[in-house]
């Protein structure tokens, strides 16, 4: 496959979603994907076509899909990384958004979410988080 995508060079599209809790701001929900990477905490989000839908629409079809959550308004654009790793060119935009609920329901794709301080200080000891994670959280000024 790598080799694949070193001569085709495919582009992809894929968003996180920070939700930063609707009654704490200081607190963000952080999940485990079930499929891939599975002891690493980080962001709920997947993959989007942009002639289809925006990042931030998106992500909140994605959270709909993973959570049940349901969002007011547009989320803000925290951060959009380019990665030319595995010979794919892949774009990541990180959006900030809040539910309109702190309850949530799990799909089959999320292995485990909690909420969390925001500032990484409940964050479960000793087990990683991924780099996406890290870069929505230093970014994450609420405004």
């Amino acid at each position: 496959m790598r080799a694949w995508w070193k001569v085709r060079k495919p582009t992809t599209f894929g968003v996180k979603v920070l939700f930063l809790h609707p009654d704490d701001p200081t607190r963000c929900l952080i999940v485990r994907h079930s499929y891939s990477d599975s002891a690493r905490w980080g962001l709920p989000g997947g993959a989007y076509k942009p002639e289809r839908e925006t990042a931030e629409q998106a992500g909140a079809r994605e959270v709909a899909e993973e959570l049940g959550l349901t969002i007011d308004g547009v989320p803000t654009v925290l951060d959009t990384v380019t990665t030319t790793l595995e010979g794919k060119r892949d774009t990541l935009t990180i959006v900030r958004t809040t539910p309109t609920s702190a309850s949530f329901v799990r799909s089959p794709e999320i292995a485990e979410a909690r909420w969390v301080n925001a500032d990484m200080t409940t964050m479960p000891e000793g087990e990683p988080v991924s780099r996406w994670l890290e870069l929505a959280l230093s970014v994450r000024s609420v405004s």
